[in-house]
């Protein structure tokens, strides 16, 4: 297919019959599954758009390719909305009384109510409110007229008995409009079978440039919604509620009220335990846990793959088969059961954690953690290496990758090619090859020192280098007691040469007084008692409070103890005679201080 007309078609629907097409099954709302979007007053605004004959844009449905059944007979494939769900949804709501789910998963009715005497300036929708039944020239709710058997005629005698006086052709009229807005045309744009992820997903953001970019986590979640016949529905639920729960606790009592169907599911057991967990290292949303339940279970990196598996794409013959529906559907339901593992979870966590990642101030990828926890299900599921060895070598590819930008840049292919690099070679093999290629000796002197030349706090390696002296349970500047990892919630970082100090001095330009390698955390009562001092003034007074015992800065009161000290925290010794004239030189010794640490770090795990 190489021409645009081959791609889709378009073609008109009318509301009445988007309604009837969903109602009977034959056109899938993936997200009325989820918590709508829109507000209140969006929904109000599309019924006023419609009663005026405005346009509301296209609906673009995707067709699923028919299915070869074992018989040989063929399945036509469902249709599937993938934009313009949030407009349907709100025809459904305020036209059909349909129920859609809050924030918080609660059932909610949005009802829009009509006034049919409202003049040119005057507002004819409104959100419902308690006002409205007050008031005998609102309708309350417009759903009532578009109920099964409503008359028209005894509904407008009753209106005008209680607002006797009334321009009887002029709500008549208002009315008929109104009932008018069923039959109102909505253009669809169908999307043939046979195009894939890449193309649909360039015709939605040609056509719809101001919507949510669409992602293959997306269409693949729309798959698993629309199947009603291997629990795609349910696994849905699934991935949602889990990611919800990840961050949110609280919800599972209200999940046990309000969804008693799935309370009584299999996934149900599998998911209760994070009702009482608080843990925020790793908390995925339903791209992390889709990508993650995919790879280790299939074997393949891209969930562009997943979307045609479940499908029913034979890679081979690009024919759509029923068999291989089934297969995907069981093989994403046990890789999604796999993810879930109370066990597994938690101790991925804990590897992550115990690397002195223990902070999520310290993660800036969620896709290096995504592999991170797939490569710890492959391990887990293997003989490969012995099950005391799984943590370090998670922890190791961890930081490996997070160093590296490994799954920064196109991360998808990149977990395709180490996906599949694993399975050919082996995971120790591979591992080592990735080790002597992309750590070597250059990248610990040379790569990482410039790595650290940046002023982003939030920097990959300077998280890193954190994490290192939390592993190695590092004392924080002029303390004896406390730690760096004590500090990192607790705490904020700050400037060796202070700020203000280097301001004063001149040194004016953010990028260059907000360096990474001037970054430590230190205690608040140090940090206070440094002040705007010159670090060739206090680093002294520390120095001279050794032979003192006057405590002035920190807690140290021997050299022996200050010497180590400062090595732990990566200053150099000559910083006792340094200003503001030394600070470039401070910056460079430093780098390369920090650089030397997350090697030694590293060689550690």
């Amino acid at each position: 297919m190489t021409q645009a007309y081959d791609k889709y078609s378009v073609t008109q629907y009318s509301v009445n019959s988007i309604l009837g097409y969903i109602d009977a099954g034959d056109i899938a709302i993936p997200e009325i599954q989820r918590p709508f979007v829109w507000k209140a007053s969006q929904v109000r605004d599309l019924i006023d758009s419609l009663y005026n004959g405005y346009p509301t844009g296209y609906l673009i449905i995707w067709q699923n390719p028919n299915i070869r059944l074992k018989d040989g007979r063929e399945s036509n494939g469902k249709k599937i909305l993938i934009d313009g769900q949030q407009r349907v949804t709100a025809l459904m709501t305020a036209i059909a009384g349909y129920p859609i789910l809050t924030d918080d998963y609660q059932k909610k009715t949005i009802k829009i109510a009509f006034n049919p005497l409202a003049e040119a300036d005057e507002e004819r929708f409104q959100v419902q409110t308690p006002v409205h039944f007050n008031s005998k020239e609102w309708i309350p709710d417009i759903s009532e007229l578009f109920k099964p058997g409503f008359t028209i005629r005894k509904f407008e005698n009753t209106y005008f008995e209680q607002n006797p006086g009334v321009d009887e052709d002029k709500v008549d009229e208002a009315i008929t409009q109104l009932m008018s807005i069923k039959s109102c045309q909505i253009g669809a744009i169908i999307l043939v079978p046979q195009l894939d992820i890449s193309e649909v997903t360039e015709i939605f953001v040609r056509i719809n440039s101001q919507g949510k970019r669409l992602n293959e986590a997306d269409f693949a979640m729309s798959k698993i919604a629309a199947d009603e016949t291997y629990g795609g529905n349910t696994l849905r639920k699934a991935i949602d509620y889990f990611c919800h729960l990840a961050t949110d606790p609280k919800f599972y009592d209200q999940l046990v009220n309000t969804d008693k169907e799935f309370m009584n599911s299999e996934y149900a057991p599998k998911l209760s335990w994070l009702k009482n967990d608080n843990e925020d290292i790793y908390d995925p949303d339903y791209g992390d846990m889709l990508r993650v339940s995919f790879m280790h279970v299939f074997g393949r990196g891209k969930l562009g793959d997943l979307v045609s598996l479940l499908s029913g794409r034979d890679f081979m013959d690009r024919k759509y088969k029923e068999d291989i529906v089934k297969d995907s559907f069981n093989k994403l339901h046990d890789g999604v059961i796999d993810f879930m593992n109370e066990y597994s979870f938690k101790q991925f966590t804990l590897a992550i954690k115990s690397a002195g990642f223990k902070s999520s101030k310290l993660l800036n990828s969620q896709m290096t953690l995504d592999f991170a926890y797939t490569l710890y299900l492959l391990l887990q599921n293997s003989n490969e290496i012995q099950k005391i060895e799984i943590k370090r070598y998670i922890q190791k590819w961890f930081v490996l990758s997070t160093l590296t930008g490994r799954y920064v840049s196109s991360p998808e292919s990149q977990m395709d090619r180490d996906i599949r690099g694993i399975t050919a070679k082996g995971f120790i093999t591979y591992f080592h090859e990735i080790e002597d290629a992309v750590l070597s000796d250059a990248f610990w002197t040379v790569g990482l020192v410039q790595n650290l030349e940046t002023s982003a706090v939030n920097s990959p390696y300077f998280n890193t280098y954190i994490a290192a002296q939390v592993f190695l349970n590092d004392k924080s500047l002029f303390s004896n007691s406390s730690c760096v990892g004590d500090l990192i919630d607790a705490g904020d970082v700050h400037h060796i040469f202070p700020k203000q100090y280097l301001k004063d001095s001149g040194i004016t330009d953010r990028s260059v007084y907000n360096q990474v390698a001037n970054y430590t955390y230190l205690d608040t009562s140090v940090n206070i008692a440094v002040g705007k001092l010159a670090p060739n003034e206090y680093f002294n007074i520390a120095k001279n409070q050794c032979k003192t015992g006057d405590i002035t800065i920190g807690l140290i009161t021997s050299e022996d103890q200050l010497k180590t000290n400062l090595e732990t925290n990566c200053i150099p010794q000559t910083v006792f005679n340094m200003s503001a004239d030394n600070y470039q030189e401070f910056l460079e010794s430093r780098r390369k201080m920090m650089a030397l640490k997350i090697h030694h770090y590293y060689d550690q795990l």
